[in-house]
């Protein structure tokens, strides 16, 4: 049984002093709600340490947004996994749409960063995801095939159960439009058969695979209703606990 797995990505939102104290507002409302999740919030790099603090003894997990594909050196405006790891974080997004069309982020790059992670031993939210052109142009599951493979390659069997898949249509991010359950279930299903030729059906069952893509309140329960959508990656709606919390306790 796979477990719901809901995250909140910050973007490029929250101070520390800010991002402190939604932390400690959402753990109160999480706890007083009964959320019975997997919880993830994913701050900006230099938010990270007194969310931290906030979070401690919640069992909200703190990620990092984004990290380096090196581990030191002279690499100006970067973060390193040892530098995220020392602050008590252990788990990244990466291969994000946003890394992917702003700063042109290749599959073999977002790859670079995956095996490092695991090397690191740390978790990662891998996410993937189709443009609105790919979609209707019929190459939904050529960007998926090529991403996965991508990303993933020499990324061992055992390693997987470090791997969790977020799948972003990019046209969803941010505009209010929203995959139709049965679209974004049919994408989670594909996700999942490629993985289980890549690796094995086992593997593949055990997957657990985030939509992201303008999730809220009136379409979560939905959404996580479909045989292959296991959590949610929030970007807009995890900014606000009114907005937060029905995601969270989509299930209640």
């Amino acid at each position: 049984m796979r477990k719901p797995y809901i995250a909140g990505n910050w973007k490029m939102n929250m101070t520390p002093s800010a991002g402190a104290a939604f932390a400690h507002d959402l753990a109160e409302a999480a706890k007083k709600a009964g959320a019975d999740v997997k919880m993830m919030v994913a701050p900006p790099f230099v938010t990270i340490p007194a969310v931290v603090e906030a979070l401690k003894g919640t069992g909200i997990i703190v990620a990092a947004q984004n990290m380096n594909d090196h581990k030191s050196g002279a690499y100006t405006g970067e973060v390193a996994p040892d530098m995220l790891k020392d602050l008590g974080v252990n788990t990244v997004i990466l291969g994000h749409s946003e890394r992917r069309s702003y700063y042109k982020e290749s599959d073999e790059f977002i790859n670079k960063k995956v095996l490092l992670a695991i090397e690191e031993g740390m978790d990662v939210v891998l996410c993937v995801g189709e443009t609105l052109e790919e979609r209707e142009s019929g190459k939904l599951e050529e960007v998926l095939s090529t991403q996965l493979s991508g990303d993933l390659k020499d990324v061992k069997a055992e390693d997987m159960c470090h791997i969790t898949i977020a799948y972003e249509p990019v046209w969803a991010i941010g505009t209010g439009k929203t995959a139709t359950p049965e679209d974004a279930d049919s994408a989670h299903a594909f996700i999942r058969s490629f993985v289980a030729k890549m690796y094995s059906a086992d593997i593949a069952e055990n997957l657990i695979i985030q939509y992201g893509g303008s999730v809220n309140a009136s379409n979560v329960k939905a959404l996580m209703a479909k045989e292959n959508i296991d959590g949610a990656l929030v970007g807009g709606a995890s900014l606000s606990v009114e907005k937060f919390l029905p995601i969270i306790t989509f299930d209640k």
